[in-house]
């Protein structure tokens, strides 16, 4: 029989097809309920998008070369999200238990380089065991390698890392230098050194979830922004998540059709009379945002203060916020250090930055002072001076202290700044001036209770109002609570083409 061309064509795809199919052939996932690395894929993007790149990559030979599988335990490649271009790469914890190889490391690399010369944003979905000892110090250089293009990538594209299962040692270093982390409840974990290894180095013993768990992470640590139910959650997370980003620092964030106003509690009757009275700041959230929805960001860790992105208008904004619901909405190490990573990240990428003031000031203590609440604490302060975004305040009740001059204020490059009639702006609360200010005539009176009374009034009367700082062009108007949402719409809408140019330099030196 005559081997013709058309044979020969014919064999060749059957060969390949072959290959094809051992390459994305799949086993049962490692723990039930979890999803294989490319239905976790196909879950994420649009259906139908995904292309595929590196799939007969091969892991390297290692002893006698027998177990050498397409694709090294990492599926690559890109696809779109709601018709937005996406790069996407996958650990498969069935190959090699998900650990990096030499192949896997260079693909993961390869898709990083992808998605900066294209410039879309990558999400990695995490499942892995770290590093893949046998094949030694070439697995340690390539998580150095996706660290280096972490940080290349930084503040240039949206990195968003998903974490599924186990994320140890080396592995960890990625997700953390990334903008935001999802993790799945009871599902995830995330540490450098695993339980076993830490009681037999240091005698103390603490399970996985205790120790790097999805609600250690989100709650104590704040190495993680989101707690998803499940993986379905998670990755709707992510789908939700990209919506509010721009696919690179050179272009706008998506925009949509302007939301509605939602029904709620009505601003003027948010903040209670009394000064030391508790309300939730969300409540004034969800009445100046489209539709009332805000996507928030490290919801359980440090709750002294909001992070969220959300929209007005149909455009995005970055939202930060006292909470007075969590003591009082000072700012501590905690919060200062979670709000101006956030910040900075809206300001990377062309985010206007909304703030609500309602902060007693820095948390004063021991432990904060030892703790470094001075270097961290300025992290704050650097992080809203740096911005060169939209800035909009809003002081809604007392702004007191270093809290008033950090939270937005005119003097670290606020553009517009509204307080309410209930705002109180001053160096302290009343009661704190006058026990400073009158101490001696309030020792030598003979009714000194109704002489304090007398002088905490008198000082209400002029500090405890937002009135002295409009004298002075530091609150650009004093607004009814009900017109905010209007008042801040028309101030993001003239922002639009603000121009802030900065001097040139390599780049600034954070207090880290």
């Amino acid at each position: 029989m005559t081997d013709t061309a058309a044979d020969r064509t014919a064999g060749r795809i059957a060969d390949l097809e072959h290959r094809r199919a051992q390459a994305v052939a799949t086993a049962a996932p490692r723990r039930q309920g979890a999803l294989g690395a490319r239905e976790r894929i196909e879950r994420l993007l649009d259906p139908g998008s995904f292309a595929e790149t590196g799939a007969f990559v091969r892991a390297r030979a290692v002893g006698d070369g027998a177990q050498r599988p397409y694709g090294d335990g990492v599926v690559t490649g890109y696809g779109t999200v709601d018709g937005r271009p996406v790069c996407v790469f996958a650990q498969d914890s069935r190959v090699f238990g998900g650990s990096m190889g030499e192949a896997f490391g260079e693909k993961t690399v390869a898709l990083m380089e992808l998605a900066l010369k294209t410039g879309c944003p990558v999400v990695g979905l995490n499942d892995s065991g770290g590093a893949r000892i046998q094949e030694g110090v070439n697995s340690l250089a390539l998580y150095a390698e996706l660290v280096r293009r972490n940080v290349k990538a930084s503040g240039v594209i949206p990195q968003i890392s998903v974490v599924l299962g186990p994320c140890a040692g080396g592995a960890a270093y990625s997700p953390a230098i990334t903008d935001f982390t999802v993790m799945v409840d009871g599902a995830s974990h995330m540490f450098v050194t695993g339980p076993d290894v830490i009681e037999a180095v240091t005698g103390e013993r603490a399970t996985a979830e205790e120790l790097g768990g999805a609600r250690t992470s989100n709650s104590v640590n704040g190495n993680a922004h989101f707690l998803a139910a499940d993986e379905g959650d998670a990755l709707d997370t992510v789908r939700d998540l990209l919506s509010y980003l721009p696919a690179n620092n050179l272009e706008r964030p998506p925009e949509f059709a302007p939301g509605s106003v939602a029904d709620g509690t009505p601003l003027d009757e948010v903040v209670p009379d009394r000064l030391g009275q508790a309300y939730d700041m969300r409540d004034i959230l969800h009445a100046v945002v489209d539709d009332g929805e805000l996507l928030y960001v490290q919801e359980l860790f440090a709750p002294n203060i909001i992070c969220a992105l959300a929209r007005v208008e149909g455009a995005s904004v970055g939202v930060v916020a006292n909470q007075p619901l969590h003591l009082a909405g000072v700012l501590d190490i905690d919060a200062s250090e979670k709000a101006a990573r956030f910040v900075r990240f809206c300001d990377a990428f062309g985010i206007p930055l909304l703030t609500f003031a309602d902060v007693p000031g820095y948390l004063s203590g021991v432990r904060q002072e030892r703790g470094g609440i001075i270097r961290r604490g300025a992290k704050l302060l650097y992080a809203y001076a740096e911005a060169t975004v939209p800035k909009v305040t809003v002081v809604v009740r007392k702004a007191y202290g270093g809290g008033y001059a950090v939270m937005g204020s005119k003097h670290l490059g606020a553009d517009l700044n509204l307080a309410w009639p209930t705002a109180r702006i001053a160096v302290m609360g009343a009661e704190g001036a006058v026990g400073v200010l009158h101490r001696r005539q309030l020792a030598a009176a003979t009714d000194p209770e109704t002489l304090r009374a007398d002088l905490v009034a008198a000082y209400e009367s002029t500090h405890g109002t937002p009135y002295l700082a409009a004298e002075r062009g530091y609150v650009d108007d004093v607004i009814a609570p009900r017109d905010t949402r209007a008042h801040v719409s028309r101030a993001l809408r003239a922002l639009r083409g603000k121009r802030a140019p900065m001097p040139e330099r390599r780049h600034g030196n954070i207090p880290l």
